[in-house]
């Protein structure tokens, strides 16, 4: 082979080469885009996130707020409190049904009321809601994750002796999630009343706070127990016309136990100790025990 043969075919071989390497190069371009992070938002304006646990029962049930999270279940809740002399019991019984991200609840309480001036009770306004998710944010490593709702509810009168004005509230809510256990509900709304009744017109700024644990049955191996959930709530209400403004305060400290499934069913159990954190609130009771039964379906 005379020199310009050699030539050729060095050059032949360099082009080869050149072209093998663009082709991984290639290759490995197409292979980066395939592998690429999907995007997990969705709902109106993307601003909902598939990577929520919002509606996987990581938000443990509040006794004293309202619930916020997506709910199928049945409960029955019971209230006494004492405040010197006077008895108060508060009973309720509940229903709720999700569509989709959407909950809807009816609620039945009744009330009675004891003193040394008398007896008042009867059922007390049966109250109609529904509530829905906004706007979530999940972190990348899904170790943060909140989500921010509206929810709307309307008690309608029953003319007995503790229910006499209509009850028109809109509020606004909020459930972080941090980590694994720890979870903190948060809601907030204004009640309106209207009506025959003498607090007709009265408004009132209400809020809330659960602060939750959750440890699981691996973690806290109780017999029969799925999760144990130490709880501590904050119920506040600001009354903001008809005379003198006040804002009464009550805690609960207490726990959920939610009980392994009995086929589609999921018992939950819950127990809280009630009491007041400010003056306000004392005048109406010092003390109380909050218990609440629900079942998950």
């Amino acid at each position: 082979m005379n020199l310009r043969t050699r030539s050729a075919a060095t050059i032949l071989a360099a082009l080869l080469l050149i072209a093998a390497t663009s082709s991984l190069r290639a290759g490995d371009t197409g292979k980066a885009t395939v592998t690429a992070t999907p995007d997990t938002h969705y709902g109106l304006f993307g601003l909902l996130d598939h990577r929520s646990s919002y509606g996987t029962g990581v938000i443990p049930e509040p006794m004293l707020i309202d619930e916020t999270d997506v709910d199928d279940e049945f409960r029955v809740d019971w209230f006494h409190a004492r405040a010197g002399s006077a008895r108060t019991d508060e009973g309720k019984i509940e229903l709720e049904k999700s569509f989709g991200l959407v909950t809807l609840e009816i609620e039945l309480p009744y009330e009675r009321h004891s003193s040394p001036d008398g007896v008042e009770r009867g059922m007390s306004n049966v109250d109609i809601g529904v509530r829905a998710p906004v706007f979530q944010y999940v972190s990348p490593n899904e170790f943060f994750d909140t989500t921010f709702g509206v929810a709307f509810e309307v008690g309608i009168p029953t003319t007995s002796q503790v229910s006499k004005n209509a009850e028109w509230v809109p509020k606004v809510f909020n459930d972080l999630r941090f980590g694994s256990h720890v979870s903190l509900q948060s809601i907030c709304g204004l009640s309106m009343l209207s009506g025959p009744g003498e607090d007709s017109g009265l408004h009132v700024f209400e809020y809330g706070f659960v602060f939750g644990v959750t440890f699981q049955h691996k973690e806290l191996p109780i017999p029969g127990v799925q999760q144990f959930i130490p709880l501590f709530e904050i119920s506040g209400e600001k009354q903001l016309n008809h005379g003198e403004a006040h804002n009464s305060l009550l805690a609960n400290a207490g726990f959920r136990v939610n009980l392994k499934a009995i086929g589609s069913i999921q018992p939950r159990l819950g127990v809280g100790y009630v009491f007041p954190m400010n003056e306000v609130a004392r005048e109406d009771i010092h003390h109380g025990i909050y218990t609440s039964l629900v079942f998950e379906f």
